[in-house]
C-alpha cells in the first residue's frame, strides 16, 4: 500500500470515530480507539514509538515519542485541543525528519467537523 492509500484509511477511521464520539474527549481516548480500528483493518499500527536523536555521532534515546506510526510509513499525532499551534506542526515535521519518514498526519479531534482538524505534513516530497 502506498502513502495515499494508507492515509485515506487512517482519515476514514478517524472520521468514523469522531462522528461516533464527537469532540471533547482526551487525546488518549481517540488515540487508543484509532489504534484499535487500524489494527482491526489489518494495518500495522505501533503506539508510542520512541524517536531517537542522532547528534554528533551519538544516539540519544530520550523523551520523544510518536503517538502512532502506521505501516512504518506514516506518523500520526493525535490532538484534542482548542487550536492547533504552529509548534504542533513543527514537532511533527521534526519527528518525520528524525525518522526519515515522509508523511505525517496531525489529527485534532476537538473540532466540530474532523476535516477541519486534519493537517497533512510532508518531509521532502
Amino acid at each position: 500500500m502506498n502513502h495515499n492509500e494508507i492515509s485515506g484509511i487512517i482519515i476514514q477511521k478517524a472520521t468514523t470515530i469522531h462522528q461516533s464520539l464527537g469532540p471533547g474527549l482526551l487525546e488518549s481516548v481517540y488515540k487508543n480507539i484509532l489504534i484499535h480500528e487500524l489494527l482491526a483493518c489489518g494495518l500495522h499500527a505501533e503506539p508510542e514509538v520512541m524517536i531517537p536523536v542522532n547528534y554528533g555521532g551519538k544516539v540519544f534515546e530520550f523523551g520523544f515519542r510518536a503517538d502512532i506510526i502506521v505501516e512504518n510509513k506514516i506518523i500520526i499525532e493525535v490532538k484534542s485541543v482548542e487550536n492547533v499551534q504552529a509548534m504542533h506542526m513543527k514537532q511533527l515535521l521534526t519527528y518525520l525528519k528524525l525518522t526519515k519518514l515522509r508523511l505525517g498526519l496531525l489529527l485534532n479531534f476537538n473540532t466540530v467537523l474532523l476535516k477541519d482538524g486534519i493537517i497533512r505534513i510532508v518531509n521532502g516530497l
